[in-house]
C-alpha cells in the first residue's frame, strides 16, 4: 500500500498500527527463538529436544524447528575447527529430520565472534598446511549452507564479528536483536 498522504487522516492512522502489530509479531518471533527467551523447556507442550552431542555446538528439535546454538559464551562464539565438523553435522542432520526450518543462534550475549584465533596460535606443524585446512573446511561449511534444502534462519543475539557476518547472507532470513552490531575484517 503506498504512502498515505498528509490529509489522509484515517489510512496513517491504519498504517502506524499496522507498522506497529508487524514490529510487535517480529520482536515476539525473534524473542521466542532466542536462547534467552522464556519459552524453555519447562514443562511446555513440544519441549525442546536434544539432537546432537557437543558442548560447543548445542542443536535442539520442538515444534518443527531444529535450533543450532552456537555455545561457548566465554569465548563469544568463536569457531574452533572441531566447531566447522559440528555446525556441518548438524546441517546434514537437521535436512534430514522431520522439522520445518532450521534456525541458528548464540548462547550469551555474541552470537558469533567468527573464527577462533587460538586455531592459529595451537596449530602444530605448518602454518600452510594449516591454512589449506581451514579454506577447505570454510569451503565444505559455506557449500553446506548453500546446498541447505529447508529454510534457514539466523536469529543474531548480539555482535557478530568476521566469518559469522560473512555467512548470514546465506541465510533465508535474518532476524537481529537491537543488541546486534556487525563487524568485518578488513581484507
Amino acid at each position: 500500500m503506498p504512502k498515505p498522504g498528509v490529509p489522509d487522516f484515517d489510512n496513517k492512522t491504519k498504517q502506524g498500527a499496522w507498522k506497529e502489530t508487524a514490529r510487535q509479531n517480529y520482536v515476539d518471533l525473534a524473542s521466542s527463538l532466542s536462547p534467552s527467551s522464556e519459552a524453555s523447556s519447562q514443562g511446555k507442550s513440544g519441549a525442546d529436544v536434544k539432537v546432537q552431542e557437543s558442548k560447543d555446538i548445542v542443536v535442539t528439535s520442538a515444534d518443527g524447528i531444529t535450533k543450532i546454538m552456537f555455545n561457548r559464551p566465554s569465548r563469544k562464539n568463536a569457531i574452533t575447527l572441531q566447531m566447522y565438523q559440528e555446525i556441518m553435522l548438524a546441517l546434514k542432520n537437521a535436512s534430514r529430520d522431520n522439522s520445518t526450518i532450521t534456525v541458528f543462534t548464540g548462547a550469551g550475549d555474541y552470537y558469533c565472534s567468527g573464527n577462533d584465533l587460538n586455531n592459529l596460535i595451537n596449530a602444530t606443524g605448518e602454518i600452510q598446511e594449516l591454512a589449506i585446512k581451514c579454506a577447505m573446511a570454510l569451503r565444505e561449511l559455506v557449500s553446506d549452507f548453500i546446498d541447505f534444502p529447508k529454510p534457514l534462519v539466523a536469529v543474531v543475539n548480539g555482535p557478530a564479528v568476521g566469518l559469522a557476518v560473512t555467512l548470514l547472507g546465506l541465510f533465508d532470513a535474518v532476524y537481529a536483536s537491537d543488541k546486534v552490531i556487525l563487524f568485518l575484517a578488513n581484507q
